[in-house]
């Protein structure tokens, strides 16, 4: 069976449609050209690679808090798709509930783009998201995700760590966020999405040097707490990336039966697909 053909629930990506959904007045970045694909479109690329389920991520480039565009595909969708949206730091926790109802499982943090003192105020809500039994979702680079421990470990959340954690890869395994994120994948508080290599690495495709931090992650944290990404459809990629070769990156590092893990077992539970 080829790659291509295998079951698998890609966790995440984005949906942008602005002829229908017009994107915020506010935002600083507006994806266009081949950075565009809504729901429908995204549903042929789907069946073209196996992919039976996805976990939409709201962007922050075009839509930022606006989320209309991830739920209506959750709602088109009949159970196809889950959301990790963007919302206010001080959401409350009933606003949070009717999210959930709609098919929501989580919220992400970009500290990536805004910053650590961003997100300096929002002990309340990851403690909200425990209750819930909700995610939070972070997208960190360099050493940004040690500010966030202490929280997450009081809150008692689940975690997901987005594109393995970017770290900066001339300073190699030890840098403090890098290690933070494998402390928490040992101990079983984190799951750590194997994707977004074009964020942090410095050569391009295949990403040859990203591959030192993968056997980390793989080595320290186990494959039943990772799992597999597209990124589609690749916001700000500086050069063209494209699904398939991305998928073989993939078939190159695991067994079928690993991919089987890594792209079905792992996520369907973890989800509730």
């Amino acid at each position: 069976m080829s790659i291509f053909e295998e079951r698998k629930i890609d966790t995440h990506c984005h949906l942008l449609d602005p002829e229908i959904f017009p994107y915020a007045p506010d935002v600083s970045y507006k994806p266009a050209g081949q950075e565009i694909g809504g729901g429908s479109y995204f549903s042929h690329v789907m069946d073209t690679y196996g992919v039976q389920h996805a976990l939409l991520v709201g962007p922050n480039s075009g839509y930022n808090l606006d989320n209309r565009c991830l739920l209506d595909a959750i709602k088109q969708g009949h159970g196809r798709f889950k959301g990790i949206i963007v919302v206010k730091n001080d959401i409350s926790k009933e606003e949070l509930a009717v999210y959930k109802s709609q098919g929501v499982v989580g919220i992400a943090m970009n500290v990536a783009l805004n910053g650590v003192a961003y997100y300096a105020n929002t002990q309340r809500l990851l403690k909200d998201l425990a209750d819930l039994d909700m995610f939070i979702q972070y997208q960190v680079e360099h050493d940004q995700l040690s500010q966030f421990v202490p929280w997450v470990l009081d809150a008692g959340v689940k975690v997901l760590v987005d594109h393995c954690g970017r770290p900066t890869v001339a300073n190699g395994l030890s840098q403090s966020g890098f290690q933070a994120m494998l402390n928490l994948g040992k101990q079983k508080l984190a799951h750590i999405k194997l994707s977004g290599f074009y964020k942090f690495s410095k050569e391009g495709y295949p990403f040859s040097d990203t591959d030192a931090y993968q056997d980390a992650i793989l080595s320290n944290c186990g494959l039943e707490q990772c799992i597999w990404a597209s990124d589609w459809p690749y916001l700000k990629a500086p050069y063209r990336l494209d699904y398939g070769p991305m998928l073989k990156l993939v078939e190159k590092r695991f067994t079928a039966n690993q991919r089987q893990t890594l792209f079905w077992d792992t996520p369907k539970k973890l989800f509730g697909f």
